[in-house]
């Protein structure tokens, strides 16, 4: 792998828990996943999630959400009751072309390769492009997968004299990753969706979102200047956490490549 450039100048990424994180790009803030609700169970299909730990702030905390990067509406550990109030007040959704047509007006499905362009607030040239690439939500083909765990999306933002930010949503796929770095590695921050999450009626218990290796392997896959793990607490189903991330990223020597982002 290559070592980090300056085009990684790493922005801050604050992390509130699960998959929920905020950052800012080309002057535009962007907000993943949003799960803001309190401990407690929420059913699925043919499985309960257990929330197991508040968010780390609510949404009165975020302050100018310009778009969400939503992977899914289908799971409440992605998309909970607080976070679909929340998108009434964004002024654009990216997730999902099911979930587009779901989520009202000011939200925009992406197929696999879409884009769309978004103007800056940084001053700089251009716009910021997002693109939407595949993800699967599970083991196996996509055809196998989605009736059972739904559509998901990833995003890659792009930008003129911008670092090459990977948002992978719930992907458990390697080879979806291959295809996106194909098109975009070496990518500078990637948000890796991890936590090994399984269910022992679903899929015999094969994890459904990348496991800490998987997410290492991913990271080199993309030659990943910097990972900043989400998705890997305050739910139940995630089999690993940060211990597990930090052993698999040394393991494969990319310690150096890991950033868990701020909370507060």
């Amino acid at each position: 792998m290559s070592s980090p450039t300056q085009q990684t100048a790493p922005f801050p990424v604050r992390v509130f828990g699960g998959p929920t994180a905020l950052f800012e790009y080309g002057g535009l803030r962007f907000l993943t996943d949003p799960t803001f609700d309190g401990p407690g169970d929420h059913q699925a299909p043919g499985a309960v999630l257990t929330k197991t730990a508040a968010a780390h702030g609510s949404p009165n905390d975020l302050g100018r959400v310009d778009v969400v990067l939503l992977s899914h509406d289908e799971h409440a550990d992605n998309l909970d009751t607080s976070g679909r109030a929340l998108l009434a007040d964004v002024p654009l959704t990216l997730t999902t072309s099911g979930g587009g047509e779901r989520l009202g007006e000011a939200t925009t499905g992406l197929a696999d390769w879409r884009s769309v362009g978004l103007e800056r607030r940084d001053g700089g040239p251009g716009t910021v492009t997002v693109t939407g690439v595949p993800a699967i939500h599970g083991p196996g083909p996509r055809e196998e997968v989605e009736p059972i765990c739904g559509e998901v999306v990833g995003f890659v933002l792009t930008g003129e004299g911008l670092p090459t930010v990977y948002v992978s949503g719930d992907n458990a796929s390697l080879d979806a990753v291959k295809d996106i770095a194909e098109r975009f590695a070496p990518v500078d921050t990637a948000l890796l969706f991890a936590g090994a999450p399984r269910f022992p009626e679903v899929f015999d218990g094969e994890v459904i979102v990348l496991d800490s290796a998987q997410a290492a392997e991913a990271a080199k896959i993309l030659d990943a200047g910097r990972v900043v793990p989400v998705h890997y607490d305050s739910w139940a189903h995630f089999t690993e956490g940060r211990t597990e991330l930090v052993a698999a990223f040394a393991a494969a020597g990319l310690a150096d490549r890991v950033d868990f982002g701020f909370r507060g």
